[in-house]
């Protein structure tokens, strides 16, 4: 039966586990983000190094898909963490993008939505991640599912030559 006339029904989003067919896939939706972020600079991983990272022998991270039909909309990457104070294996989610055509259809709720049922799923503890302070949107959106800044929590990150100085401190 047709939706009625002036109303288009829109296709709800699916998501699946990326495979190794969709490292182009993967690569692509990480150049639009370094775009959107203004980081295209930074970005140097090929589909190769997706390759490795997410199908290798031994992945320590995962790619999640989120799908319009059969238009590839979102990505959703993600590992493992661990809390210490829990004693539980947590969820780190390092990057979610949705391609600007495809935003307000539900496919970011989609792939957070998959995500949590993982958590629930493997009684994990914990589901986190950062977002810029400039990108209000994604503030916006994650506050209204429940998911609030948490000011707490500076973060840290080390450049390579950091790392590589104090690497060569170690006895």
């Amino acid at each position: 039966m047709s939706p009625p006339s002036g109303r288009h029904r829109r296709a709800k989003p699916v998501t699946r586990a990326a495979t190794p067919d969709d490292v182009e896939i993967i690569a692509g939706f990480v150049r639009s983000l370094a775009a959107y972020e203004n980081l295209s600079e930074k970005m140097v991983a090929t589909p190769e190094d997706y390759a490795a990272a997410f199908f290798g022998d031994n992945p320590r991270v995962f790619c999640e898909l989120g799908f319009i039909g059969d238009k590839p909309a979102g990505i959703a990457v993600w590992f493992y963490s661990f809390s210490t104070f829990l004693g539980r294996h947590g969820l780190y989610l390092e990057d979610i993008f949705v391609d600007p055509a495809a935003r307000g259809q539900g496919v970011g709720k989609a792939l957070l939505a998959r995500l949590a049922r993982r958590c629930v799923d493997e009684g994990l503890g914990r589901f986190e991640w950062t977002v810029l302070d400039w990108n209000k949107s994604a503030i916006d959106f994650y506050a209204a599912m429940g998911a609030p800044l948490n000011d707490a929590w500076v973060p840290v990150r080390m450049t390579p030559e950091a790392i590589e100085k104090l690497a060569k401190e170690c006895p």
